[in-house]
């Protein structure tokens, strides 16, 4: 009789990954371009959901999930707790499943990235017009 664990078993074979980063659009665009080129990931679909905030939808095959989070921190974009223990997840799967057959082969990732401002610091007796 076994006393380990269940295997973490991902929802589906999708991936929800939310990021932020203070550097500039363009380089992050760029970046995160090269980053899915790299780890064979196939961009489904890209859309802006608000000023600050873009959001894409793309597939990438199981084993390269390591490559994407290397890439993704690469890239400068800092990842959400949640977003890192999700990734986490995906990346041990395949080295602790007993039949890693029944893994999916595809995994479908959205991926939210919010452009934040840089905020600078006020000293408390600053005046503001």
């Amino acid at each position: 009789m076994s006393t380990l664990p269940p295997e973490p078993v991902p929802p589906g074979a999708s991936l929800d990954i939310e990021t932020f980063s203070y550097e500039e659009r363009r380089i992050i665009f760029t970046a995160l371009s090269d980053a899915l080129d790299q780890c064979g990931a196939w961009l489904l679909h890209r859309r802006p959901l608000s000023f600050t905030h873009m959001e894409f939808y793309f597939e990438l095959p199981l084993h390269a999930v390591v490559e994407l989070y290397a890439a993704l921190v690469a890239t400068g974009l800092e990842l959400t707790r949640a977003s890192h223990e999700d990734l986490t997840t995906f990346c041990t799967l395949r080295q602790h499943r007993e039949r890693p057959s029944r893994l999916p082969g595809i995994v479908t990732v959205r991926l939210q990235v919010a452009f934040l401002e840089e905020l600078t610091a006020i000293s408390p007796g600053a005046v503001h017009a």
